[in-house]
């Protein structure tokens, strides 16, 4: 711990001293190392004559067209060059600039470290220095890749930067922003690059080697859910098969698909044979056996009379057991294809089925709570094994035969003893939806450990009133304040025991509200993080919460049919609103807050006077369930959405309907009015929006694109862009004038369940069920090409007559992620231009494959495309 505490203080005594210089100075130098083509910076640092050389560049005043201004320029004195020599000739011996910081022997070193400088923006632009510095000097190549990581440790804003010809290696850089980065002539060697963003980064002649890189162990092969996965016997391949009726066959090594087999039906289970040569697999209520190598079918097992949900060879691979919906199990034997035995016992579905290491005894778990023990030669039933209180979906025996372990949805996990067939043990919420992984000494039935981190499914998004913070609420119980600008998250707000369904801001900005399928709404300061009150009075799950336009009084909306109204200020329940008999979906209050508008389950709108709480009226006309409630921007109408695959829009003064939209052919899940009042949006769960005229309710226009339900719309600040979000897991904007659509922003893994425009309207955040928040840069292309001189830089490197510009401005106009805020970093490069560069894993795998699966230009690619078309 003393050596420890030794290497801290060495090394942040080093670095402290950078606070001496002033910022101005370092890209200036680099420029004119860079331009002088400096090999060994310390030694043209310390020459006197050099010195004076460095201080007449500087003071030239030739960088005046940049931030720095001539008096600033001209108060850099001699002594900045001198203590920068200084910093550097320390650094050069220190272990900085000879050990990997990356590796977990530093781990409580840096988190010290970081603790000291993580505020300090002076080291900050020095560590960036460093980075800049390994382009040129070779001796500082290891201090800088450590600047690099600990700025990527510390969320530093990288964005936009350039890191021409640097040189990294040995270290860790994952979930790296490195967005709209100019990397080209790069040199990475040994480096980690999990979860980095390269969106829009600039890449030529890059040369990064013995790459490390988690993406490649993730296989997009399935559209629809994977029901097993399984390793060969001689751990050279993977299979998995799908709800997309197919098996998936990869090279483990490579990461690469040797082939996919297509079944007739969902494809429930799979197994490899002992020896490797025979793989089953389920489908329907037919088992098949395909050769392993040859890739043809051996045999069909036709026998059980619904689906087959398991399948599991013997040990000696002479006898394949299987499951199946029909309650029953069949053993077959592998040779013949036909079947050996019956076994009838279990009174519903048999879900897993395995044998003993010896092979002597199967266990089978099934829908009817029960776990069987059967003797595999004469096919009787030797023990029942009773404990869970739920459907058993996994059993599975010790290495030595003598204990059975069993998996169900009563979330636990029981140990019993194979010999007498008693429980040993209950181990209860394993790896499970509590987005935890535990784990447990078998012997004792004991919990060891409890892994946090896992999130989940994120279900709201909302941005504070100046656009500088980010709230999510997610399936983990918690909440998240993120900062917008470097994705740093700022807070972490514990209390809610079960999901928060809905976030929402206060109007000042001061406040963050949450509800929570716990039954509560809780109050947050934003500043601290620290709770400041806990609303109780819902006896079930909080649906929505929402603050009144002047902020001082909150509205909830529950799954016990009432909505309540709080004082922001005590915390007290001003009114409970009750008339409603089911679930209330939505509120939303008036613009001027006198009213408030409720949705529900029990297909009824009601309009309640916020000051007595009193109802105003009661709106019927749907014959569903009403989803979504939504006051015009003027506060003279109100739209409905519901499950009835209308929209309905109220005159919200006399309690009328004034007119019903027909149009969408299944429920309406989000509606939203445009800013002047005039437009109504709508999305549906039949993957179409919907343009409506409020005036006629005529509809304008139909949106095609999405392939999966549309969860949510919401119109731009500046009314032009109508951004949606769907199942499908996309992002899409349109035009709203044309009604064409302007982008798809893809990234998100699963589905997209909120999005929300920033209040600025150059940013749009997205919540999804794949845990991760992004947020898009979502201006024009025209703003995009006009801001961006990287357009200009890029063309003047390609004069080949056949290259249309357009194919390289449509490279640099492609809307990107931004920023990924995920507990799980998850690389990227849409948009990211490659050309003449070196891509390879330590595995020798080139990556340029994987590089534009996600989005990458290869130009290489390209120009060779049109020269062959013109």
């Amino acid at each position: 711990m003393n050596c420890e505490i030794k290497l801290i203080g060495d090394l942040y005594g080093v670095l402290v001293l950078s606070q001496d210089v002033d910022q101005v100075v370092f890209p200036i130098l680099i420029k004119i190392l860079k331009r002088e083509k400096i090999q060994d910076c310390l030694k043209f640092l310390s020459e006197h004559l050099n010195l004076r050389q460095v201080k007449q560049e500087i003071q030239k005043g030739e960088n005046q067209s940049s931030s720095f201004g001539k008096e600033q320029m001209d108060n850099i004195e001699k002594s900045n060059i001198e203590r920068i020599a200084d910093v550097l000739k320390k650094l050069k011996d220190n272990e900085f600039n000879e050990k990997n910081y990356s590796i977990d022997e530093y781990e409580e070193i840096k988190k010290n470290l970081i603790i000291k400088i993580s505020w300090d923006k002076k080291i900050i632009e020095f560590l960036k220095f460093l980075t800049q510095l390994t382009g040129l000097d070779e001796r500082y190549i290891q201090c800088g890749s450590n600047s690099l990581h600990l700025l990527v440790l510390m969320k530093v804003d990288l964005k936009e930067s350039c890191f021409e010809n640097i040189r990294i290696r040995n270290t860790s850089i994952i979930g790296a922003n490195l967005v709209r980065c100019d990397l080209s002539g790069s040199e990475l060697d040994s480096v980690i690059i999990s979860g980095l963003n390269l969106n829009s980064a600039k890449l030529f002649k890059c040369k990064w080697r013995n790459l490390r890189i988690d993406e490649l162990n993730k296989f997009s092969d399935h559209s629809g859910q994977v029901n097993q996965v399984c390793f060969s016997p001689d751990g050279k391949s993977l299979a998995s098969c799908s709800e997309d009726q197919s098996i998936c066959l990869r090279n483990v090594k490579t990461g690469k698909k040797k082939s996919v087999i297509k079944g007739e039906g969902k494809v429930k289970s799979l197994c490899f044979s002992p020896n490797n040569t025979t793989l089953a697999f389920s489908c329907q209520k037919f088992v098949y056996l395909w050769n392993f190598k040859s890739r043809k079918q051996l045999a069909t097992l036709n026998g059980h009379l619904d689906l087959v949900y398991s399948v599991n060879f013997s040990p000696d691979g002479i006898t394949l057991a299987s499951g199946s919906e029909d309650n029953s199990i069949r053993l077959w034997d592998v040779k013949t294809g036909q079947q050996k035995a019956k076994l009838d016992s279990h009174s519903s579905a048999v879900f897993s089925v395995n044998f003993s290491p010896d092979g002597s005894t199967l266990a089978s778990g099934s829908s009817d709570k029960s776990i069987r023990l059967w003797d595999v030669k004469s096919g009787q039933q030797k023990a029942k094994l009773d404990g869970h209180s739920s459907a058993v979906r996994s059993v599975n025996f010790s290495s030595d035969g003598t204990t059975l372990a069993s998996g169900s949805y009563d979330n636990s996990m029981r140990l019993w003893d194979v010999k007498t067939g008693q429980q040993k043990a209950k181990l209860d919420a394993f790896g499970s939806y509590d987005n935890s992984v535990r784990l447990w000494d078998v012997k004792t039935g004991q919990q060891k450990a409890k892994l946090d981190g896992h999130s989940s499914w994120v279900n709201s998004v909302c941005f504070s009133p100046d656009g500088t913070t980010i709230a999510s609420g997610s399936g983990d119980n918690s909440t998240h304040l993120w900062n917008v600008k470097t994705g740093q998250q700022k807070a972490k707000l514990d209390g809610h025991s079960n999901y928060v369904t809905s976030v929402n801001f206060s109007p000042d900005g001061i406040t963050l509200t949450s509800g929570s399928n716990d039954n509560s709404i809780r109050l947050w300061d934003v500043k601290t993080g620290q709770q400041k009150n806990k609303l109780d009075g819902h006896s079930s799950s909080v649906i929505s919460v929402n603050f009144s336009p002047d902020g001082t009084t909150l509205a909830s909306s529950s799954w016990d049919n009432s909505i309540r109204l709080w004082d922001f200020k005590t915390g007290q329940q001003n009114a409970k609103l009750d008339g409603h008999s089911n679930w209330v979906n939505s509120i939303n209050f008036s613009p001027d807050g006198t009213t408030l508008a409720s949705g529900s389950r029990d297909y009824s709108i009601r309009l309640w006077d916020v000051k007595t709480g009193q109802q105003k009226n009661k709106l019927d006309g749907h014959s569903a369930s009403v989803i979504s409630v939504n006051f015009s921007p003027d506060g003279t109408t109100l739209a409905s959405g519901s499950y009835d695959k209308s929209i309905r829009l109220w005159d919200v003064k006399i309690g009328q309907q004034i007119a019903k939209l027909d149009g969408h052919s299944s429920c309406v899940n989000s509606i939203c009015y445009s800013h002047d009042s005039t437009t109504l949006a709508s999305g549906s769960s039949d993957k179409t929006i919907r343009l409506w005229d409020v005036k006629t309710g005529q509809q304008k226009a139909k949106l095609d694109g999405h392939s999966n339900y549309v969860t949510s719309v919401t119109f731009s600040p500046d009314g032009a862009t109508l951004a949606s979000g769907s199942w499908d897991k996309s992002i899409r904007l349109w035009d709203v004038k044309t009604g064409q659509q302007k982008a798809q922003l893809d990234g998100h893994s699963y589905a997209v369940n909120s999005i929300c425009y920033s209040p600025d309207g150059t940013t749009l955040a997205s919540g999804s069920e794949d845990n991760s928040i992004r947020l898009w840069d979502v201006r024009t292309v025209q703003e995009i090409l006009s801001s961006d001189n990287r357009s200009k830089e890029i063309l003047a490197q390609f004069q080949p007559p056949n290259l249309e510009n357009n194919i390289l401005l449509e490279s640099v106009s492609v809307p990107i992620t931004i920023l990924l805020i995920s507990q799980q970093p998850i690389f990227q490069s849409q948009g990211a231009l490659i050309q003449r560069g070196e891509f390879v894993n330590y595995q020798g795998v080139d990556l340029k494959p994987l590089f534009k699966s996600k989005g990458s230009f290869i130009l290489e690619n390209q120009l060779k495309y049109n020269y062959n078309t013109n």
